[in-house]
């Protein structure tokens, strides 16, 4: 029988700190080498609008090479990557859109039922609330969720759907700790993840309390403080 990710490889839940590079944006060089040694756990390719198969091997190619786990979190099937250790596939339960819970990914299934690495696949249940972003727009989120309810949607989505991994995701806005903290203090077995805006270290060690932090934008703005994050 076929492995499936809760009997393989789960690294990923002593992580503590991933850094998120964006395939449309500017990854120089120095941006790449300061990443792979900073002291990050992971890289995690990832981004929302922009992203194509061409940019993510880009960026890829710039990265393999170097001895870090390499996720993949795909915007679309279209630009997964076969060599990445991981595929991180997120499933948006506050989203009003369908697609976004369930329906693309099993549109995904159906046309590559054949070729799909279940070994490498994570799924993770998205909770965003930031209505700025661009993720939230996308996906058409229902952002204007209170503490309970954000409880709520992550109990549902271990207990229920059985996600191993849960991600708070403010998309570049620094969240509500309390709503992070409750999360924590309400699930059992799934991995928390946290992402938005953490660009200092104060920020940084006030959120990986409760959660695997996700470092993203502040990679593209100022890598000093960058690396305070670690």
């Amino acid at each position: 029988m076929s492995l499936t990710y809760h009997e393989t490889d789960r690294a990923w839940t002593s992580w503590k700190h991933i850094t998120k590079l964006d395939p449309d944006k500017k990854n120089t060089e120095k941006i790449i080498k300061t990443v792979v040694n900073s002291g990050t756990d992971a890289i995690m390719i990832s981004g929302t609008l922009g992203v194509n198969k061409e940019n993510s091997y880009r960026l890829y190619n710039m990265i393999k090479d170097y001895d870090i786990p390499k996720i993949q979190e795909p915007s679309s099937p279209e630009c997964i990557l076969d060599d990445v250790e991981y595929i991180f596939v997120p499933s948006v339960l506050n989203s009003m859109d369908a697609r976004w819970i369930c329906s693309y990914h099993k549109d995904w299934i159906r046309d590559q039922k054949s070729r799909m690495q279940w070994e490498k696949i994570i799924p993770e249940a998205y909770i965003i609330l930031n209505q700025d972003s661009s993720v939230c727009k996308l996906t058409k989120a229902i952002y204007d969720l209170d503490i309970n309810d954000v409880v709520a949607y992550s109990i549902l989505a271990e207990r229920f759907f059985k996600f191993p991994i849960i991600y708070i995701e403010y998309s570049g806005r620094y969240g509500d700790k309390d709503v992070v903290k409750a999360v924590k203090e309400s699930i059992k077995d799934a991995q928390l993840f946290y992402g938005g805006g953490i660009n200092s270290k104060e920020r940084a060690d006030e959120m990986r309390k409760y959660a695997t932090i996700v470092v993203g934008n502040v990679v593209y703005e100022d890598l000093d403080a960058y690396l305070s994050t670690i």
